[in-house]
């Protein structure tokens, strides 16, 4: 705090700002220089004095300066304060320690302060104070130029305009690019900025960014930074970083196929992406080269804007050399850059049988296959189930029977090429006379009964069957097989003869007799059984009868143990009983 003395007599003095040195008898008054408060706060303004002796002051007045004329604030005295009809009525306080308070601080009230004290005798003495009002400005925003800006603009272009509101005391706005501040630059950098108070005391701070680019800002980033002094300290607020669209000329061109030109093949839709680093991107051109380097024009295919050609479903005559062209037109300069497509392929898939005539049964063939392609080729051979039966091109196939019969295929890989493959099928037929390979003998019947004969064979080509008994047939052919079902009445020739099965075609014939066998009624199994069970009855009474008369004696026995009791020129239809006689157990399991 400054501590000044003035007399009474040296008020203009104290406003012109003049200093006196304090002299201990005399009346001292001392004020903070300066006090800073922010916009709607409230300002409190402190008058401290001293009064030699540890006297009374007798009255404090308070004033403030405008344009050098002194507004009187209030009146002070041990008993009272009057306060003056001002535009601070109603927003003053004054403190116990004499200070005063300024409510709702506005940016009018940026002024000089006067505390002037009345002690009697010893004189009048005064001190001020600057009040400051400072209000933070708001963040600052900022716009980036919408149209984008040409590295061949012959003026100064526009980067960016920044703005920042409702700040006091009025700041100042600084340019960064990429983090480094930018300064005025003779035809290179250009700042320009604009101040506005607005009705509220308040400013309106904006500024302008002119500077030429390059390439290398496509990918530059714009920032500007708001500066304000508060309490003595410079403070700073930043807005977000923005990037300026930049045009300029393309200087390198790429050419490439989608998906990658090695793994091409017939059937696929391909893409040729044309690129150029240049922005705007620069009107594309595509063509192919045809005979005698001429060139056959594929624009018309293509959007000019997109840089994309589309080949779909692709073929052999698809490869070649294709080039895309670039106008730029800011500049009127050409790019070009060329590419050759390769499609992978495979072609004339041949399968050869040797021998070429048709194979008989016992035969063997060989099964040769070959394609072209300009990659390296890998064979399978199928059947016609699918199933893998052998690798490599040829195929030998022994002992051939009409079971053997099928459709045989030629699978060709490229391993190199995923996906490329190509498949040949080749029928081979096995020729011979016909073979019966089924029939339904022997056949147990019954007189007057209707039977299926079935007769079922295998031939190519293909057979006829033919029965020696009238009936009627169906035949149902499946592959090479063939069957006949004969439906006929039983009857006595039929019985006694059975039938026979001829089965022919061009190459011979092959026949086979059906025996049939009469079936006997359950009447006569009846009487049979019947029988069987008779003769069991009368071999156990017989048992019976001869085991009592050897129990009463009637029947010598001789030491051999055994005697035969029937005549030596018995018939084999007559039953022969052997009785034992050395133990009575042993008769006992005999007869049992």
């Amino acid at each position: 705090m400054a501590r000044i003395s003035i007399t009474a007599a040296g008020k203009r003095a104290a406003e012109l700002g003049g200093k006196v040195e304090a002299v201990a008898s005399k009346l001292e008054v001392s004020m903070p220089a300066v006090v800073e408060v922010e916009s709607g706060g409230t300002a409190r303004i402190e008058c401290n004095f001293y009064i030699p002796g540890n006297g009374s002051y007798t009255s404090i007045n308070w004033f403030y300066i405008d344009r050098n004329n002194w507004v009187k604030l209030c009146h002070i005295t041990e008993s009272k304060i009057l306060e003056e009809n001002t535009g601070y009525k109603g927003r003053l306080s004054v403190g116990e320690d004499k200070a005063l308070s300024i409510s709702r601080v506005t940016m009018q009230d940026a002024r000089t302060f006067v505390c002037q004290v009345g002690a009697g005798s010893h004189g009048t003495g005064e001190n001020r104070t600057e009040l400051h009002v400072y209000k933070v400005p708001e963040a600052p925003e900022i716009v980036a130029n919408p149209g984008g800006i040409s590295v061949h603009s012959s003026d100064i272009p526009q980067i960016a305009q920044c703005m920042s509101k409702n700040g006091f005391p009025a700041p100042n706005i600084t340019w960064h690019k990429n983090g480094q501040e930018l300064q005025q630059e003779d035809k290179m950098v250009k700042i320009t900025a604009t101040r506005t108070r607005e009705s509220s005391g308040l400013y309106t701070v904006s500024s302008t960014l002119f500077a030429r680019v390059t390439r290398e800002d496509r990918n530059s980033l714009y920032q500007c930074t708001v500066h304000y002094w508060l309490r003595g300290q410079r403070h700073a607020v930043e807005s977000r970083r923005v990037n300026v669209t930049i045009f300029y000329p393309a200087e390198h061109l790429k050419l490439q196929v989608m998906p990658s030109s090695t793994l091409v093949k017939e059937g696929d839709d391909v893409k040729l992406v044309c690129e150029a680093d240049g922005n705007p991107a620069p009107v594309f051109s595509f063509f192919k080269r045809e005979l005698e380097d001429s060139w056959q024009d594929l624009t018309p295919l293509t959007d000019p804007n997109s840089g994309v050609l589309n080949l779909h479903d692709v073929n052999k005559s698809s490869s070649g050399l294709y080039r895309c062209q670039t106008l730029d037109l800011d500049d009127m300069r050409q790019l070009e850059k060329d590419v050759e497509l390769v499609v992978n392929y495979i072609e004339g898939v041949h399968v050869r049988m040797e021998p070429s005539s048709s194979p008989r049964e016992g035969d063997s063939v060989r099964l040769s296959c070959n394609a072209h392609s300009p990659v390296a080729l890998d064979y399978q051979w199928r059947d016609e189930k699918g199933r893998k039966v052998a690798e490599g091109n040829q195929l030998f196939l022994s002992n051939l029977t009409f079971e053997t019969s099928s459709n045989f295929s030629c699978k060709v890989i490229a391993p190199s090429v995923p996906g490329l493959e190509q498949s040949k099928q080749v029928a081979v037929t096995v020729q011979g006379k016909p073979r019966i390979v089924d029939i339904s003998s022997p056949l147990y019947v019954r007189q007057d009964e209707v039977v299926n004969l079935t007769c079922k064979a295998i031939a190519f080509p293909r057979p006829s069957v033919h029965w020696n008994v009238n009936g009627t047939a169906h035949e149902y052919i499946e592959n090479q097989h063939i069957a006949s079902n004969l439906t006929v009445r039983v009857n006595h020739d039929l019985l006694r003869a059975g039938a026979m099965c001829k089965v022919s075609n061009a190459l011979g014939f092959s026949e086979k007799h059906i025996q049939l066998l009469d079936q006997k009624t359950p009447e006569s199994k009846g009487v049979i059984i019947v029988a069987i069970i008779v003769c069991i009855l009368v071999v156990a009474v017989l048992g019976s009868v001869i085991y009592f008369l050897h129990k009463k004696g009637k029947i010598a026995c001789g030491r051999s143990g055994k005697q035969d009791i029937t005549k030596p020129e018995a018939r084999k239809d007559k039953i022969v009983v052997e009785v034992k006689s050395d133990k009575l157990s042993e008769e006992a399991g005999l007869l049992q």
